[in-house]
């Protein structure tokens, strides 16, 4: 212990302060990398500080040991330099003691009955929220495995942008144009594309159709500058961190606007219970990855074309509570009386201008079936109840992929339509690779019965027939099919394609625009006469592909 006999100790003052500036360059690394939100509801603000109170201590009790104080101490705990540790000790428990408290004030046991009440739940009409259509236009039936394999495959075929770019970390579901569509920003693959490419950006982003599997990438006008996958100040997260360091951030979702215009959703919590219970989104930010500028709404002044502000998972989970807490806490974990819970998946139909999570209830001592189902406005919180009982989701799931069993195929988690005034579990099937091949139908009340189709129209079909067999309908209840409209144009054909679909020769013709017109060559043998070059006037109609339609007739111009 000779080495600090003869060193002037370092006053306390002196080790107070450079404690303290050690403790700050800590605290500023650690914020730059990690990112918490400053906030006395963030249990993460409270972990850091227990965290950053330790590195005090130990800095200061560091250069207790070394700066020679030890040398003119008696004994042990004198050298160690430990006389203060009771007092650091006593400051390092005030965070952990509120961890602790907060979490115990705020837990479900002391607030069964404000937590089932953080949501009203109204009893809705199935038929009347949701009339029968003779197509389906406003149920994304493709889920997000798929929607990346499509927007891969598009991303791939533009040489000049995958070699740089990326398909985004996830696809958002949106209502672009009163229709469902899944989208992606780019992404940069890695820090040297980042580096070669930052003063031009990203470029674009990807739109997938989830009715009808098709995708395209679309060009912004002005590339955007703050994404997920780029570096120091542009990195999207430590952007909104640096610009919003108290706000709580939970889902951050890409989207466009009417006008395409990239914009990222913040959803902003806070708790409604306790000190860190029951966190729910309070607040939305508007981010412009563009220009990097931001605008804060509150939940009913969010604007009506944003989609993406409660997560799916967050309307289940408040569901959950709802349905489970009513009666109690102890009720939900003994008697389990009148407690119900939603189902461990969901997914998306679109009424009006808004997206709304679809999931089924069950009752928890229930076996494979439903006693209702919820939908959850995915911009505003507000929920739906329908009465309608019958095949829990994953029981239809199996119906509809034993139906195809020797193809192997997977169903998608399904949605809900009205046919023909029964509620019917629609879905699609989908190989291996993850693409579609099929479209079923399943009947909610009796899932032995299952249609499937090649698309939606068919499905449908088949389904309404199975509908009559069993006597489920009669035929004065089965609507009359809307004729789809004929359309006439002047074409000139620029290929010929004859391809073999169910069995029967398929004759393609494709115009100067890309339009291919199908048609069966044993519906209309005369079609074989048409060849390349030819001018034609056809008569069509529209198909679920936009860019594929069903021939009428023909005729030379």
């Amino acid at each position: 212990m000779k080495i600090f006999k003869n060193r002037e100790p370092m006053k306390t003052s002196t080790k107070c302060i450079w404690a303290t500036i050690v403790t700050l360059l800590v605290a500023a690394v650690g914020f730059y990398f990690t990112l918490p939100a400053i906030n006395p509801y963030s249990e993460t603000t409270w972990s850091m500080l227990f965290v950053l109170i330790i590195v005090w201590g130990v800095v200061y009790i560091f250069l207790s040991v070394t700066s020679g104080v030890a040398a003119r101490q008696k004994g042990l705990k004198g050298y160690l330099g430990l006389s203060g540790v009771k007092w650091i000790g006593l400051v390092a428990a005030i965070p952990i003691a509120v961890l602790l408290v907060g979490s115990l004030i705020s837990s479900t046991f002391f607030n069964a009955e404000a937590y089932s009440n953080i949501i009203e739940v109204p009893e809705a009409v199935f038929e009347e929220d949701m009339p029968e259509t003779d197509t389906v236009t406003n149920i994304a039936l493709m889920d997000s495995e798929s929607a990346t394999i499509i927007g891969n495959r598009t991303l791939g075929a533009l040489s000049d942008v995958v070699s740089q770019f990326e398909a985004g970390y996830s696809y958002s579901q949106i209502n672009y144009g009163g229709a469902p569509a899944k989208v992606t920003n780019l992404e940069y693959v890695d820090f040297f594309k980042w580096l070669n490419n930052r003063e031009t950006g990203i470029p674009g982003y990807i739109k997938v159709d989830p009715v009808n599997s098709d995708a395209e990438y679309v060009k912004f006008e002005k590339p955007m500058k703050y994404v997920q996958s780029a570096y120091f100040g542009e990195n999207l997260q430590r952007k909104l961190r640096f610009s919003y360091p108290t706000k709580i951030f939970d889902e951050i979702t890409f989207e466009i606007d009417e006008q395409g215009n990239p914009y990222y959703i913040v959803s902003c919590l806070s708790p409604k219970i306790g000190l860190f219970g029951a966190m729910d989104v309070n607040e939305v930010i508007i981010f412009n990855p563009v220009d990097g500028t931001g605008e804060l709404y509150a939940i009913d002044e969010t604007p009506s074309w944003v989609d993406n502000v409660f997560t799916g998972a967050l309307a289940s989970q408040k569901y959950d509570w709802y349905g489970m807490l009513g009666n109690g806490f102890w009720n939900s974990v003994i008697g389990n009386k009148d407690c119900k819970v939603t189902t461990d998946d969901f997914g998306y139909i679109v009424l009006g201008d808004d997206v709304w999570y679809f999931t089924g209830v069950t009752s928890v001592s229930s076996d494979e079936s439903n006693i209702g189902f919820i939908i959850s406005n995915a911009r505003t919180g507000e929920y739906k109840f329908y009465p309608v009982i019958g095949a829990e989701e994953y029981s239809a799931m199996q119906a509809a992929q034993g139906e195809v069993q020797e193809k192997g195929y997977v169903a998608s988690f399904p949605s809900l339509i009205n046919v023909s005034g029964e509620a019917t579990y629609i879905m699609v099937l989908k190989d291996s690779g993850g693409i579609v091949k099929l479209c079923a139908l399943v009947n909610v009340e009796n899932y032995s019965i299952v249609a499937t189709g090649s698309n939606q129209t068919e499905a449908k079909e088949a389904y309404v027939k199975l509908l009559l067999e069993n006597g489920i309908i009669t035929e004065e209840e089965t609507p009359e099919p809307e004729k789809p409209e004929t359309k006439s144009a002047d074409i000139k054909v620029t290929d010929i394609k004859t391809m073999v679909v169910d069995g029967s020769s398929v004759l393609y013709i494709t115009d100067e625009s890309g339009i291919l017109y199908k048609q069966s060559i044993s519906a209309d043998e005369s079609v074989i006469l048409i060849g390349v070059g030819d001018s034609i006037t056809v008569e069509y109609t529209d198909t679920d592909i936009e860019k594929i339609k069903q021939m009428v007739s023909w005729k030379n111009k």
